[in-house]
């Protein structure tokens, strides 16, 4: 019987520690929606309509773990945070109910979506995955387990630069809420346990320079904490 073997050694799956366990989550996919807070769509300059959730992805190498200093990117002038409540799921399926749709949460966390704001022109955002999906683009706390956190509604989400809190909300405020970002999701792509979504950012999005230390943070879930390194 021939034995096959890879080409080259396989990397290490991407994978995120759980709070007060020696447990890692595995990471399969990175799910992000777009515009989903309405003072931040005002804030870049669109209209806070209810419009279909604008879904895209970061590679699962992008994960970043806490106290991680991250490089500031090549190819951009304008290095800006977007904290988020982050989504662990623990129970796949396709067209998910709304109404069922949190019995898929395995966890939380709180993470932030890392972006080359002047390589995402024009009004239409684009092109995403150079300004969305670079390397170390996904910094990301340890998780809480929803059996411990219940079903989050509301909560307060904020990130302090350098210790001056400069994005502060409740993800009460999401335009999409958590069981509809589910469910939504879910009729274009089979959610399966490993993947991870990003619910959006709240309004207060701004450029972060080499140096700048970094602190994200929601109520009853681990802090992230990073900070920016020199540039490649």
């Amino acid at each position: 019987m021939t034995i096959q073997k890879h080409v080259f050694e396989v990397p290490p799956v991407a994978a995120i520690p759980v709070t007060g366990s020696d447990e890692l989550f595995p990471v399969r996919r990175i799910y992000c929606i777009g515009r989903n807070y309405v003072a931040h769509v005002e804030e870049m300059g669109g209209q806070a309509d209810r419009d279909p959730p604008l879904f895209f992805q970061k590679p699962t190498d992008s994960v970043v773990l806490t106290g991680t200093e991250i490089p500031y990117p090549p190819k951009t002038d304008n290095y800006h945070h977007e904290v988020e409540l982050v989504l662990a799921i623990g129970k796949g399926g396709r067209n998910i109910s709304e109404a069922d749709a949190m019995s898929h949460v395995w966890g939380y966390g709180v993470g932030l979506d890392m972006t080359r704001r002047d390589l995402q022109g024009g009004s239409s955002g684009l092109p995403w995955e150079i300004a969305k999906s670079f390397d170390r683009s996904f910094p990301v706390g340890a998780l809480t387990p929803a059996s411990q956190t219940g079903d989050i509604t509301s909560g307060r989400i904020s990130l302090s630069v350098n210790g001056k809190v400069v994005q502060d909300s409740d993800v009460s405020l999401l335009i999409w809420k958590l069981p509809e970002i589910i469910a939504r999701l879910s009729e274009f792509f089979e959610l399966v346990p490993g993947d991870i979504i990003l619910t959006g950012t709240p309004h207060g999005v701004g450029p972060v320079v080499p140096g700048d230390k970094l602190v994200a943070t929601f109520d009853g879930l681990a802090p992230l904490e990073i900070s920016i390194g020199a540039a490649l």
